[in-house]
C-alpha cells in the first residue's frame, strides 16, 4: 500500500519528520560554531574535529657563571720595510712619421631599389564546438527500503536521494578567420658599379716616447702596532636544563573531510585496524566492526600525529596509507 493510499500513515511520517527536524536543530546549536560545510559536492560529508594541545621538551641554557674580563699588556710592533725613492724625473721625447695611402675599390649605385606590391585575399577555416543546451541539474530519486524502517512493506519508509542529471550540449558549426587579407612587397634590388680610388691609410703623426724615471730602493724601520693594553673577555658558563612548551595550541578544525556512512563499511574499517596495528596500536580484534578497542586506538593515533580527533576523516586514512 502506497502513502498516497494511506493518509493515516502520511500524517504519521510528517510527525516524524518535525521532531527529527528539531532534535537535529537542537544539535546544531549546542555546537561552538554556526557556519556551515565548505561544498555541497554530492557524496562527500564533512565535520569539525578537536585537535589537541601540541607541547614539546626543549633544553634552555641557563647561566652557571657570569662573563668576566681582564686587562692585558701588547707590545708595539715593528716592521722593516722597503722603499722606493727616485733618482732621476721622467721626461719625453717626440718622433715624426709621415701619411701612408692605399687604392680601394668602392660600390655606387646607379639605379635605385623597386618594389612592387601584391595583395593575397584572406583565408577562412571550418570550426564546431558544443552550445550548453540544458546545464547540469540535480533532482530527488526515491530508492530502496531504509535500513532504518522496520516495516517489511518497503513503501513504509520513504528514502530520497539527490542525484546528479548531467548537461546536455549540441554541436554548432560556424567560420573563423585562419588568416587576413594581406599584402606582399616584391623588392626589385638596386644596380651598383664599382670605382677605385686612393684614400689615406694613416695620417701623418707624431708619436711622444716617454722616458722612465730612475729609481733606488732603501730599507728602514717603521712602527706598525704602538704599545698597548686590551681586555680580554673571560665567557660565561652555562648549563642546560629541559623546559615544556607549548608547540601548538589544540581546539576546533576547519571542516574536515571524513568517510561518509555508506563508504564506511566492514571491509574499510579492517583495513584501518589492519593499519593501526602495523604503526604499533592495538585495535583489537581484525574484525571489521568499529569497536571500543578500535576507536579507543584511533583517537590515540590521532593525539599522537597531531590529527582531527573523534571520527575516521579523510586526513586519518591518508596518514594510516588507507584508500577512500
Amino acid at each position: 500500500m502506497g502513502i498516497q493510499q494511506n493518509p493515516l500513515k502520511l500524517v504519521l511520517l510528517l510527525v516524524f519528520a518535525v521532531a527529527f527536524s528539531n532534535v537535529s536543530s537542537a544539535q546544531v546549536a549546542d555546537t561552538p560554531f554556526d557556519d556551515l560545510p565548505p561544498t555541497n559536492e554530492f557524496g562527500k560529508c564533512y565535520a569539525k574535529c578537536k585537535i589537541p594541545d601540541v607541547y614539546e621538551t626543549v633544553g634552555v641554557q641557563k647561566i652557571k657563571k657570569e662573563a668576566s674580563s681582564r686587562l692585558e699588556k701588547v707590545p708595539a710592533v715593528y716592521e722593516t720595510v722597503t722603499e722606493t725613492i727616485m733618482v732621476k724625473e721622467a721626461g719625453t721625447k717626440y718622433k715624426t712619421y709621415p701619411a701612408t695611402f692605399r687604392t680601394v675599390t668602392e660600390q655606387i649605385q646607379v639605379e635605385p631599389e623597386k618594389v612592387k606590391i601584391k595583395t593575397i585575399p584572406a583565408r577562412y577555416e571550418n570550426k564546431s564546438r558544443q552550445v550548453l543546451e540544458s546545464p547540469e541539474r540535480g533532482q530527488w530519486v526515491r530508492k530502496r527500503k531504509s535500513p532504518g524502517c522496520f516495516s517489511q512493506n518497503p513503501d513504509d519508509c520513504y528514502v530520497a536521494c539527490y542525484e546528479k542529471i548531467p548537461a546536455k550540449y549540441r554541436t554548432e558549426k560556424y567560420q573563423v578567420l585562419a588568416e587576413p587579407a594581406r599584402t606582399v612587397e616584391e623588392v626589385i634590388p638596386a644596380k651598383y658599379k664599382t670605382i677605385t680610388k686612393s684614400v689615406i691609410d694613416q695620417p701623418a703623426r707624431v708619436e711622444e716616447i716617454p722616458i722612465e724615471p730612475q729609481y733606488k730602493t732603501v730599507t728602514k724601520k717603521v712602527l706598525v702596532t704602538p704599545e698597548s693594553t686590551r681586555d680580554i673577555t673571560i665567557p660565561a658558563e652555562y648549563t642546560t636544563v629541559n623546559e615544556r612548551r607549548l608547540v601548538k595550541q589544540g581546539g576546533f578544525t576547519v571542516w574536515t573531510e571524513i568517510l561518509c556512512a555508506e563508504r564506511t563499511t566492514s571491509s574499510k574499517v579492517r583495513q584501518v585496524q589492519e593499519a593501526l596495528s602495523a604503526k604499533g596500536y592495538n585495535p583489537g580484534p581484525i574484525d571489521g566492526v568499529m569497536g571500543l578497542k578500535t576507536q579507543t586506538a584511533l583517537k590515540q593515533y590521532q593525539t599522537d600525529k597531531g590529527l582531527p580527533l573523534g571520527n575516521l576523516n579523510i586526513e586519518t586514512l591518508n596518514s594510516l596509507g588507507v584508500s577512500q
